[in-house]
């Protein structure tokens, strides 16, 4: 059972830009919640602990 969107806990994510363009990360036991801080109505995205280290491996290769 996945937490209600109002219970997460998001923090802007470290690599975001400070010029507005950026998104919030909500971490969970398992898994991670993202979101966009410009549509935050919109939803989050819910990513497994293994397919988000992937993307922040992606990341920071760049």
């Amino acid at each position: 059972m996945h937490p209600h969107p109002t219970e997460l806990l998001f923090r802007k994510s470290s690599y975001s830009q400070p010029t507005g363009n950026c998104v919030e990360v909500a971490d969970l036991p398992n898994s991670a919640a993202v979101r966009d801080t410009q549509n935050r109505g919109h939803g989050h995205l819910l990513f497994s602990a293994t397919e988000w280290r992937a993307a922040l491996s992606t990341v920071r290769r760049r």
